[in-house]
């Protein structure tokens, strides 16, 4: 007889899943976006790119809340509303006719995005996996990192259809692939009779199991721990680099004289090539320590913004390629790893959505002032540089990081 598949593997498809379509959608995909609405309405690169920030602002101050709700009603329920309400924002981005009903669409972006993503699909198989939290936390991102794919789809939709009509289909799509998909989603293991990484119950395990459930961190205690402060920082740091990178990707590489069709193969090629760091790194982290882990991920993101500073010559793309989506796709599953390890289950989902909710304050920051610095000096190359400093900084602070008592 075959053996059964462990039940907490398909909540780690049917989130990656919905991860892939939310972050090709709403975060990798937006940068498509960019040329067709500057041609019809004339916003300079610092108001559309501020609609980016508007999002992360969301999601920044969303994420917490959403930490606290998923660890108190468990997360399929915020799924199939965060499912529903991306719909509707992608809908009504498409009837666009003022800045201020742009901005309005991106805001209730941000709200849907934080109900079936991130916070929520990371509790979701965290809540599954206890020793194999790494390489499960590596695959579902890397259905995120999968997002890339969605890029050349929506270039190719704008192509065809124009943008409005493109963010229609975007629409309805998340509806008819993510309601399903959030039906997936089971709690946690022991209501259907299951213990985590489908262990079969016995004394050692039970015992296990117990002291990893057993211990809660509160608020109070975790904002006094110091590693959890680098963490945040740490987090900050990250996303006010890569949200900019993501946004302005596209346009970057058009002002040193890129093709379009060129630029949007870079710009797929990003989530995509960052799989590899997903899933390596998640799986390294499972073997080695995981500060170390992170720390070599912040190290990658710091090279790979260098390289991405002199991408006027053309090989330089090669390392930036390497670098940048490999420390991405590395750092999106180790924070996970760090705070299922050092938190505990219980804790898990308000921890990580504070360090979220840091991470996007980060992404409110990072594509605003890279589109002010490309309006003020007509260059991007400063900001890549200082964003290429920050990140090292963030990779002092990585190996400054020790193992709290629970």
């Amino acid at each position: 007889m075959s053996k059964k598949i462990f039940y907490g593997w398909w909540i780690v498809l049917a989130c990656s899943l919905i991860g892939l379509y939310v972050a090709g959608t709403v975060v990798f995909g937006f940068t498509a976006f960019f040329k067709p609405i500057r041609e019809e309405f004339g916003w300079s690169y610092t108001q559309i790119s501020l609609a980016a920030s508007l999002r992360g602002l969301e999601m920044g101050i969303f994420a917490p809340l959403i930490g606290f709700l998923v660890d108190r009603f468990g997360p399929r329920k915020l799924m199939v509303w965060g499912t529903v309400t991306v719909g509707f924002g992608l809908i009504l981005l498409s009837l666009t006719q003022s800045l201020a009903m742009f901005y309005a669409a991106f805001l209730l972006l941000g709200f849907g995005a934080g109900g079936c993503a991130a916070v929520v699909t990371m509790a979701a198989v965290a809540n599954w996996f206890r020793r194999k939290v790494g390489l499960a936390l590596g695959l579902m991102g890397s259905g995120v990192g999968a997002g890339g794919l969605m890029v050349l789809l929506i270039v190719g939709l704008i192509d065809l259809y124009q943008w409005r009509a493109t963010l229609i289909i975007l629409g309805l799509g998340m509806w008819a692939l993510g309601l399903p998909l959030s039906l997936v989603i089971r709690n946690r293991p022991e209501h259907y009779g299951y213990l985590p990484d489908g262990e079969v119950s016995s004394p050692q395990v039970e015992g296990q199991e117990i002291q990893d459930t057993g211990v809660e961190i509160t608020l109070r205690e975790a904002l006094k721990m110091r590693s959890f402060l680098y963490l945040n920082i740490t987090e900050f740091i990250r996303f006010m680099a890569l949200m900019a990178v993501f946004t302005h990707v596209m346009p970057y590489l058009a002002s040193v004289g890129m093709p379009r069709p060129t630029a949007g193969l870079v710009a797929g090629a990003l989530p995509l090539i960052s799989i590899i760091g997903r899933f390596g790194l998640g799986w390294l982290g499972d073997v080695f320590d995981k500060r170390h882990v992170l720390a070599m991920a912040t190290a990658f993101i710091s090279l790979g913004l260098l390289a991405f500073s002199y991408v006027q010559v053309r090989w330089v793309i090669v390392p930036f390629l390497l670098f940048l989506p490999l420390g991405h796709g590395g750092i999106t599953v180790a924070r996970g790893s760090i705070v299922r390890e050092y938190f505990g289950r219980d804790s898990f989902g308000k921890m990580i959505g504070i360090m979220m909710g840091s991470g996007s304050f980060g992404g409110i920051i990072g594509p605003a002032v890279a589109g002010w610095v490309f309006d003020t000096v007509g260059s991007y190359q400063p900001i890549w540089l200082v964003f290429c400093g920050f990140s090292g900084l963030a990779t002092v602070l990585v190996l400054r990081i020790k193992r709290s008592p629970l």
